[in-house]
């Protein structure tokens, strides 16, 4: 048994995961009523993940500026230039595919029993109030910008602190690190439940009816991946971006696809960055800012069903008003961490500018909600590996106009 597992272990971790899908698949279909007992490996894994990766974040992200010394520059104000840019062109290019490919819904009750913001000013209250929350009630529901907050200032404190106090918060770094593996590894196990839920739990028949709404949102989302990014990467680093695009795509977003959470793929964007050799200074704390802030999917999201409520009431859009709808998806998606439901419950604030009312917007939000089997899916996916490939694409960008010589790992 131990030289089967230690064989198991050695093949690859996207070849373990593929198999894990493919065994959910037949079970999901084949016998699924003698097998539901297969979904608590999924449940597990995502909660394990949720679990592990607010205590790695606040270790990580205190050690790091602990230790930093004066003189050594990270990459932050690149990265988060980029992620404002890729998310605001995520928005853009979702309000150009709604108007070449123009989607109508059936407006249906069934929306959620939630309350959207009022506005853009009390989703930024949100997110301010949340940079203040209590460190311990941080952790426990995995506010990230809180716990980005209080590292961040507890890191600059230590800063004086003596070695061997900065000693003991690298060895919780790294035995923090160590359990996050430990759970990564079950990835093929935990995944094979959560196809196996996800197909005998949903299916995909409540999809038909909304198969336009999904190809141009699922459309927009796959061109900003493969055309947009590699776009901005490669006006960074004058390289071809692919390589390290597809490696993003293969050991981020497959997993984050599965898990359908930024904050649960955090662990798995980490241990990407150390493959990659990437500054740890920086990517401690790129990476789960990233999982708050980096929400190209989202705004996709948001824009898409905004106009199709807009369109559905014939409603007369021009593009003032069409290019405010980016910037607004943007600023929203950006601030989907602070509020409950995501991106979803943005959709109200969005509709508002063109004078949709509440009662229509929420069915809209509704519709969302039956869509979100692919469309949740997908969007976690963009939204986790963006936050790898910025990264990257920061410190490739120095080394670059440093005069290095830029290695691709692909």
């Amino acid at each position: 048994m131990k030289s089967l597992i230690l064989r198991w272990n050695q093949i690859s971790l996207v070849k373990r995961i593929i198999v894990g899908i493919i065994l959910g698949v037949i079970l999901a279909v084949t016998i699924p009523e003698y097998t539901n007992w297969v979904t608590i490996f999924g449940s597990l894994f995502v909660g394990a993940l949720k679990a592990i990766a607010p205590v790695l974040v606040l270790f990580l992200v205190m050690y790091a500026v602990a230790k930093h010394r004066s003189g050594h520059k990270t990459n932050m104000k690149s990265i988060i230039a980029l992620y404002a840019i890729s998310t605001f062109l995520a928005g853009l290019v979702a309000v150009i595919a709604s108007f070449l490919f123009p989607v109508t819904i059936s407006l249906v009750p069934g929306a959620k029993d939630v309350t959207p913001p009022s506005g853009i000013l009390e989703v930024l209250q949100t997110l301010l109030f949340n940079i203040v929350d209590n460190p311990i009630n941080a952790l426990m529901n995995a506010n990230y910008i809180g716990i980005l907050t209080w590292a961040i200032v507890l890191g600059v404190a230590l800063r004086n602190a003596a070695e061997t106090t900065k000693t003991m918060l690298g060895n919780f770094s790294n035995a923090v690190s160590l359990l996050v593996k430990w759970v990564i590894n079950l990835a093929p196990i935990g995944i094979m439940g959560l196809v196996f839920e996800a197909i005998v739990s949903n299916g995909l028949s409540a999809l038909v009816d909304y198969g336009k709404l999904l190809m141009v949102l699922l459309g927009c989302m796959i061109f900003i991946a493969f055309v947009i990014n590699p776009l901005i990467v490669f006006i960074n680093i004058r390289k071809n971006p692919y390589p390290l695009v597809f490696r993003c795509i293969k050991d981020s977003a497959i997993t984050a696809f599965f898990t359908r959470s930024s904050a649960a793929n955090i662990p798995v964007n980490m241990r990407l960055c150390e493959n990659l050799k990437l500054d740890k200074n920086t990517y401690s704390v790129s990476i789960p800012l990233g999982a708050t802030i980096n929400m190209a999917g989202a705004a996709v999201t948001i824009s898409v069903l905004t106009l199709a409520a807009v369109n559905t009431l014939n409603i007369q859009v021009d593009i003032g008003t069409a290019l405010i709808l980016s910037v607004v998806s943007a600023v929203s998606a950006a601030g989907t961490s602070g509020v409950a439901g995501g991106s979803l419950l943005l959709i109200p604030l969005a509709s508002s500018l063109f004078g949709i009312p509440d009662d229509i917007a929420m069915q809209v939000v509704g519709v969302g909600f039956i869509i979100g089997v692919l469309q949740d899916s997908c969007e976690t996916a963009l939204n986790s590996s963006s936050d790898v490939l910025y990264t990257a694409t920061a410190e490739y960008a120095k080394m670059r106009k440093e005069g290095k010589e830029v290695i691709m790992n692909p």
